[in-house]
């Protein structure tokens, strides 16, 4: 077996064991975070920083739930950094933007974080924090889960099925799930541009298309 056979069968594998009622545990908190009118603040490190700008992006245009990540004013994070500390620079940022019981965190972390570790404090500061002002937690993160899991409201765990594919793989489905999560129907309120777009078929037949709650485009 090559790697891509191993790695595309190890990503079945992954499918397969993932657990569903999680993932609809995180719509729910945010189907509801969108009723009372709170916002979401998206926080990674690495990989999971550009999957935060990405995934407001799709929460704002796709599900109307108002939502930010700190990455997209690297000024003041990169200030943040040089002047308070790493391990702070998002808690400290969350208390600017006023975080309180109405809000949630999204967090996509590949080991969730860890105290004991003193792995990606600044993931594991940000939680406490949102806890402590009693805003919803939630995320989608690796390995057994971490704080994010010990502490949050609402987390998926991508199970592990390869110690040494641990990262790939739960960055890799990451993306998949939030793009489950924008894509769901008690989210979703605007159709992606390809999805909104009727087309032909090769035969040249005219295929309307499904905007989300099943509205048809034509």
């Amino acid at each position: 077996m090559n790697f891509t056979s191993e790695f595309l069968q190890k990503s079945v594998e992954l499918i397969q064991k993932l657990s569903q009622e999680p993932v609809e545990a995180v719509v729910s908190v945010l189907v509801e975070l969108r009723l009372r009118g709170g916002r979401l603040f998206v926080l990674g490190s690495g990989g999971g920083a550009g999957h935060a700008s990405h995934a407001v992006c799709d929460f704002r245009k796709l599900c109307d739930i108002e939502a930010y990540a700190p990455y997209d004013n690297v000024s003041e994070l990169t200030a943040r950094v040089n002047d308070e500390g790493w391990d702070v620079t998002l808690s400290n940022w969350l208390k600017v933007s006023r975080l309180g019981p109405n809000d949630c965190l999204f967090i996509f972390s590949v080991g969730g974080g860890s105290e004991t570790a003193h792995i990606s404090m600044n993931l594991v500061n940000a939680v406490k924090h949102a806890k402590r002002v009693g805003a919803k937690v939630v995320g989608v993160v690796g390995r057994d889960g971490g704080y994010t899991k010990q502490a949050g409201d609402a987390v998926v765990v991508l199970p592990t099925v390869q110690a040494d594919l641990v990262t790939p793989l739960t960055e890799g489905f990451q993306a998949l799930i939030w793009h489950l999560i924008v894509s769901h129907p008690r989210l979703q309120q605007s159709a992606a541009k390809w999805e909104s777009q009727a087309h032909t078929t090769s035969e040249g037949a005219f295929v309307p298309q499904a905007a989300p709650g099943g509205v048809i485009i034509v």
